[in-house]
């Protein structure tokens, strides 16, 4: 493969990469600590992801314990768990903060199914414009020592990467979707 090609094949690979983050913190009925990955917590004046302060564990199926190794820390972690996305209510019994998955509703399964059909199309259309940058640069090699039909095969090669890197994220998009639909 071409070096110009190994560029946007690490681009579209860090989006899949991404993709799959946010994929890990949709939850789908079961406790997955990879729900917490995007809340931080002040501890001592700078932003901190909660793993760093705290052993987190999943002790049942629809349960997340997280065990501060600072006592005073409890109160921050549930704050931000509160003021977070996440949805549930934190519950503090003095040495540890859980959070208890309720069963998802039918209802809400079919919104999280749109909201990953929603990323997934976020991560294609970030994968075509990686496409129309690699295009606009390898136009901009035209003249230089680069024939017309080289970059005909560059653009060639590199519609191809997408096309792969798209029928990834589909493959992604409905297992993801089959996981949240399962009850």
């Amino acid at each position: 493969m071409d070096e110009k090609m190994k560029v946007y094949e690490g681009k579209m690979e860090k989006t899949m990469k991404n993709l799959g983050g946010e994929f890990g913190a949709i939850r789908a009925g079961r406790a997955n600590p990879h729900v917490l990955d995007r809340i931080v917590v002040d501890y001592y004046g700078s932003p901190t992801p909660i793993q760093q302060v705290a052993n987190v564990s999943v002790p049942e199926a629809r349960m997340i314990q997280i065990q501060p190794w600072e006592k005073n820390m409890l109160k921050v972690i549930e704050k931000a768990i509160l003021v977070s996305d996440l949805g549930i209510n934190p519950t503090n019994d003095g040495s540890a903060i859980r959070l208890v998955f309720p069963e998802l509703t039918e209802e809400r399964r079919k919104e999280l199914a749109k909201e990953v059909k929603k990323k997934g199309e976020a991560a294609k259309v970030a994968i075509r414009n990686i496409r129309r940058d690699g295009n606009d640069a390898f136009k901009k090699l035209k003249g230089g020592d680069i024939s017309e039909d080289g970059i005909k095969d560059l653009e060639d090669q590199l519609q191809k990467l997408t096309d792969k890197f798209i029928k990834e994220v589909d493959k992604a998009v409905d297992a993801k979707t089959k996981e949240v639909m399962t009850v």
